[in-house]
């Protein structure tokens, strides 16, 4: 047998391989994908993507100071009538605080009155009454921010506020912020005015401070319909609420267990949210209520 046949017997028998390679490699994703039209679809729970709320935050700390104070000091001597200063009492702008010998002291404002406690002996110790009347329906909140957030300051920008002892949320807007960091803390001091709701914030409290900033409106989903594969992010997307196809995302800011979406899904899109770890690519899936 000479050469040239040698070489044709030889690629006829490589071409042959190689088609029914082939012819194999389709009747076997033909079986498989027979076998997974068969398989009884998943269960899942699935969203609609929606537009929601999203920003970014510094959190630091605060300290309460009255909208306005006003102190007041009586000699017992020259005392004739007054209000209760123990009590703790809410008076009325021009309420009369305290009748004495030669003058009258009126509210200059309404506020909570209160006693300083006062050592024995100093400031006239027990033959004097040092009192306060506090403005606290509105409380300033004077707050240090690192100097690295100098450039996101501004007035107006939103505030939440909260403390250890009480179980509420306040709401207010910076107010003023310094011209200058302060060197040795390389802080910037601002000025919050939050509204007081119930005067349940006195002066001198710590308060647990939120400055709300880049405020906006994107794609969000729940973080526990997010996967992570190496450097990819990818989520399942319903197609026909019948199969799903992974989808890669690009995201972003992250507010109260929803993750911004910047690209890969656009609003009325459907995900998976529940049920993700049951499932892969192009799977048939079965939609249920939660």
């Amino acid at each position: 047998m000479n050469t040239s046949k040698k070489i044709i017997i030889a690629v006829s028998i490589i071409t042959f391989l190689v088609v029914v390679i082939i012819a194999g490699r389709m009747i076997l994703n033909n079986v498989i994908q027979k076998k997974i039209n068969e398989t009884k679809p998943t269960e899942v729970v699935a969203l609609e993507v929606k537009k929601t709320e999203f920003y970014e935050k510094i959190e630091t700390f605060g300290t309460a100071i009255a909208n306005q104070s006003f102190s007041i000091r009586i000699k017992k001597t020259e005392l004739i009538s007054s209000l209760e200063f123990d009590k703790n009492l809410m008076v009325q702008k021009n309420q009369l605080i305290a009748q004495l010998k030669n003058e009258k002291i009126i509210a200059p404002f309404s506020g909570r009155l209160g006693i300083r406690e006062i050592t024995p002996g100093i400031l006239g110790g027990e033959d004097s009454i040092i009192a306060t009347l506090d403005d606290i329906e509105n409380i300033k909140l004077d707050i240090k921010v690192p100097e690295s957030y100098s450039s996101i300051l501004k007035r107006n920008l939103k505030i939440k506020a909260t403390s250890e002892s009480l179980n509420e949320t306040f709401f207010g807007n910076l107010d003023v912020i310094s011209s200058r960091v302060d060197p040795t803390t390389r802080s910037i001091l601002v000025q919050a005015k939050i509204k007081n709701n119930n005067y349940k914030i006195i002066p001198g409290m710590l308060i647990n401070i939120e400055i709300i900033f880049n405020e906006k409106e994107s794609i969000g989903v729940p973080e526990e319909s997010i996967i992570q594969q190496g450097t990819r992010t990818v989520v399942y997307k319903v197609i026909e609420d019948k199969t799903v196809s992974l989808t890669e995302v690009k995201t972003g800011i992250r507010n109260f267990g929803k993750v911004e979406i910047l690209s890969g899904l656009t609003a009325g899109d459907k995900i998976v949210t529940e049920g993700v770890s049951k499932i892969r690519d192009k799977a048939q899936i079965k939609l249920i209520s939660k």
